[in-house]
């Protein structure tokens, strides 16, 4: 009971706090962020090669629309969101509102018209967003645009949230390199195999459950031609709700000897078979880069076998690292990391550790 008096006073509080802010004038830019990350967060695994970009328009202290960027070639986020405040209030609302957006406004026009140009069209009085564009088509250039037309402009609000939703798409705008997640399902004695007869599954229902999530957050799935003979994996979403409205991610398998890969397999024969690419193995970043510029792929999942794995920590390509660790001893055959040995250690930094059913799952960037 105490308990939930104190959160009741602090949400009270909260809320007070709010409402005689705006009564002097003084806008809590850091609130109405927050729900335009959550727009954003909509986006994830959706926009390739466009960002997850949301956005929300507030007048009078109240929320009057939102919206987020739901695919390549559809409305950006501030577009969205000025069409629901339009829809809901009508034009006059709309007018003298401030919108809240997660990325620098676009500026030029390319599949869909600039942004910029439909936040001054709507007459808004002021445009707050939390990053800056790395696109150098755009970077710097809404603020001198919505300035001039007498647009007030405020950023870096909550720029470290969206910069950790967009880094896939900085990354690519940065070196032409995708953002590479390797995943990996392990025993305490870091094996991924069971002794024979024991079945092949490590992790729980639980954590092969949040790899379907973290599948619907990437481009692609990469593997390699060891694992696709030894495993016969599928690499699909199976979960109809984080497949709706979008596509299965690509299946990429790396391989220099694509003769070998057995033709009966599911990746080349099932409904997404036009989605399975095969790809040298030879130069690793090059594979990397031939995605991100050819299929627009922000965003790489790595499931493969320890040989393969090493291989891309050795060539520089991994960007963050998700184990999940099943308690259990194997005295597998098969390590997670195989090879001659990395040529330095890596450490990584703002790990995290959850529960997931039976098993710990680590989530860490590599720096």
């Amino acid at each position: 009971m105490g308990h939930n008096l104190r959160s009741f006073n602090w949400i009270h509080r909260r809320a007070c706090a709010r409402f005689w802010n705006a009564q002097a004038g003084v806008v809590d830019d850091a609130y109405w962020m927050k729900l335009a990350l959550a727009e954003a967060r909509k986006g994830v695994g959706r926009t390739a090669p466009n960002p997850p970009v949301g956005a929300v328009v507030v007048k009078n202290g109240e929320l009057i629309g939102r919206g987020w960027h739901r695919a390549a070639g559809q409305p950006h986020a501030e577009r969205e969101a000025l069409a629901d405040a339009l829809r809901s209030t009508g034009a006059e609302a709309v007018r003298g509102s401030t919108v809240y957006v997660t990325l620098e406004p676009c500026s030029t026009q390319g599949r869909t018209p600039p942004c910029t140009a439909g936040l001054i069209e709507a007459g808004v009085a002021r445009v707050v967003y939390a990053a800056t564009d790395r696109n150098p088509a755009h970077v710097g250039r809404a603020d001198a645009i919505l300035e001039a037309a007498g647009i007030g402009v405020r950023s870096g609000i909550l720029a470290d949230a969206a910069g950790t939703l967009l880094r896939p798409f900085f990354k690519v705008q940065e070196t032409g390199l995708p953002w590479v997640i390797w995943k990996t399902a392990m025993s305490l004695d870091g094996r991924l195999t069971r002794p024979p007869g024991e079945g092949s599954w490590l992790s729980s229902p639980a954590s092969r459950a949040d790899v379907q999530v973290l599948r619907s957050e990437v481009d692609a799935i990469l593997t390699s031609g060891e694992t696709v003979r030894r495993d016969r994996p599928l690499l699909t979403l199976r979960d109809p709700d984080l497949l709706m409205g979008r596509s299965q991610p690509w299946r990429v398998i790396a391989s220099d000897r694509p003769n070998s890969l057995p033709s009966d397999l599911q990746l080349f024969t099932d409904g997404w078979r036009d989605r399975t690419l095969i790809r040298p193995r030879g130069d690793l970043p090059a594979l990397l880069r031939g995605l991100a510029a050819e299929q627009g792929v922000l965003s790489v999942l790595v499931e493969a076998g320890g040989v393969f794995s090493a291989a891309l920590f050795t060539a520089g390509c991994v960007d963050e690292i998700v184990i999940y660790l099943a308690p259990l001893l194997c005295g597998g055959d098969i390590p997670a990391l195989a090879g001659l040995g990395l040529p330095d250690t890596l450490t990584p930094v703002d790990v995290k550790f959850d529960r997931i059913g039976d098993d710990v799952r680590l989530r860490a960037r590599i720096a």
